[in-house]
């Protein structure tokens, strides 16, 4: 049962009184309408901090995406946090492409984004709205429980995080102001204190499933794992790397008492169940550090796990040998996204990827995490607007692990991992390896070899992976769960002169390298104009 934000959406209602309008990203916001009261709902407010994470707008329990928070789309569910960071970070690199032609899609696509990008003033908007709720708490209720206000000062400080990776110099107020701009260097200053200081306050560290009254809360090990990030990109950030603390604050989330899962069951693999309907119910939740939640019946929303589950299905694919009707466990399927031919060959170095459905896909590649879908498909990509053209990806799927589906709606179950305990074992191995002549050690290769024995794939004993090797394992880990832009960026693989070049890279079918630049997004030009004290970051 999810005891936490299910109660969001008649509380958002009540918050609205508090005085707070969320029509643009701007971090300063006043009331719109004299009629709003003035009495503020602490709890409600509380609850509209993390909602904005999960949830597009207040909704009516049906779908969280109506009374969107965001103006100026014509589907509220593009606003979703997770959809639009997912679109900045997968359909930017080798990883994903889209076939829609939704003004934003071909130019995250292709790299050629630019200041008037609506799908990047969309992730813009979210997170900055999302820390003015922050904000507008914190002058409310800063002084109401010290384990609350660390939580929304956690949800701040993560917000604030995406922003600064996403568009590098941004705007930053701790209070419901005008805010100043502030330069990477000084945000990444500002969330190391903010997050260390937070620290105590919040709840000790534990693995919970949804039955657990804390579950979907940040406790101490989202504060761990929010700092390993932080400190394994400190480097893009500031120009000083701090690898000794990454690896330092991966490995305490590592010792905290959080489980790989490496139990499957009825069929499904240990690993495809972190992606299930039930994830936030079954053996797969323990391997979670920070869920974003999402039930198909009350805090539905196209903008979240929904959003990955159909975006990268049709109508005639199949994720489930024993429901071969069922696509994907719900009623959508929107023919969108789906593998580039370089994620592919990251399982299947020759290109040679057979022509199967997912749950045989693996088998072929011996790795439970090829979940591809390649039955009438090509693997190569001529047309980026044909959605047969790539293979598909069965990742994320709203089937439960004992086989049905999700109350047969068009919204699933499934929760986002925004931190899950494998990153934490890549993060180590990584950083140990970049302060051990690019290699890596026994604990590091013992590392990455507990993600690839939990996939029934190729271990290593006496040898070590390299830092290229590590950059695939991050994809063949990680792919299409929102972080492979910045790992590309951390590794020198995107902007620039760089020696990678992946299928459609900069607008090309045979792909070629685009202005560095673009390792960050440009400002959106309403932002610009709206307040006088940003400037818009160079090249754009």
């Amino acid at each position: 049962m999810k005891r936490f934000l299910k109660y969001i959406i008649p509380s958002a209602a009540i918050l609205l009184s508090a005085g707070m309008s969320s029509c643009t990203g701007d971090l300063d916001v006043t009331p719109i309408s004299p009629k709003l009261v003035t009495e503020a709902n602490i709890d409600g407010l509380f609850n509209k901090c993390y909602a904005n994470l999960a949830l597009a707008g207040n909704g009516d329990g049906g779908s969280g995406d109506g009374e969107c928070d965001i103006a100026g789309y014509k589907d509220n569910g593009m606003t979703g946090l997770i959809r639009q960071m997912w679109n900045s970070n997968e359909l930017t690199t080798d990883e994903a492409i889209c076939s829609w032609g939704d003004d934003g899609i071909p130019q995250f696509n292709f790299n050629t984004y630019d200041a008037a990008e609506p799908m990047a003033k969309a992730y813009f908007s979210r997170l900055t709205v999302g820390i003015s709720f922050c904000n507008q708490y914190l002058a409310i209720a800063a002084d109401h429980n010290a384990k609350m206000t660390a939580e929304i000062r956690f949800v701040r400080a993560l917000e604030y995080y995406l922003l600064m990776d996403a568009f590098g110099n941004v705007p930053f107020t701790e209070v419901v102001a005008k805010p100043v701009q502030y330069t990477r260097a000084q945000m990444y200053e500002w969330l190391e204190k903010e997050l260390l200081a937070i620290e105590p306050d919040l709840s000790d560290a534990k693995a919970k499933t949804s039955a657990d009254a804390q579950y979907g809360h940040a406790d101490k090990a989202c504060v761990w794992m929010l700092l390993s990030r932080l400190y394994l990109n400190a480097e893009v950030y500031t120009g000083t790397a701090q690898w000794a603390k990454a690896a330092e604050y991966a490995k305490k989330v590592m010792d905290a008492g959080y489980q790989l899962n490496t139990t499957g069951q009825n069929g499904w693999s240990a690993y495809q169940m972190l992606f299930m309907g039930d994830n936030g119910e079954s053996s797969a939740a323990r391997e979670c550090i920070f869920p974003i939640y999402q039930d198909s019946k009350t805090t539905a929303s196209y903008g979240s796990s929904t959003f990955l589950v159909a975006s990268c299905f049709s109508d005639n694919m199949h994720a489930n040998l024993k429901d071969p009707t069922g696509y994907n466990g719900t009623t959508e399927h929107w023919d969108g996204n789906r593998a580039r031919p370089d994620l592919v060959k990251k399982f299947f170095p020759m290109g040679n990827a057979p022509q199967v459905p997912s749950y045989e896909m693996v088998k072929e590649a011996g790795d439970d995490r090829a979940i591809f879908y390649g039955e009438d498909r090509t693997l190569e990509i001529d047309k980026y607007t044909e959605f047969k053209q790539g293979y598909g990806v069965a990742k994320f799927i709203a089937y439960k692990s004992d086989g049905s589906a999700t109350f047969n709606t068009g919204f699933s179950d499934g929760d986002f991992f925004f931190f899950r305990l494998a990153e934490a074992y890549l993060t180590y191995a990584e950083a140990t390896a970049r302060l051990n002549g690019n290699k890596t050690t026994k604990e590091g290769t013992d590392a990455v070899n507990a993600l690839r024995a939990r996939a029934h794939t190729s271990t290593r004993t006496n040898d070590s992976y390299s830092l290229n090797d590590l950059l695939d394992e991050w994809s063949r880990e990680f792919y299409f769960e929102g972080i492979r832009r910045p790992t590309l960026i951390r590794f020198g693989k995107y902007g620039g002169n760089t020696d990678y070049i992946w299928s459609w890279k900069g607008g090309t079918k045979q792909g070629r390298n685009f202005e560095a630049y673009k390792n960050v997004f440009a400002i959106p030009t309403d932002e610009l104009t709206s307040n006088s004290n940003l400037k818009q970051n160079t090249g754009y």
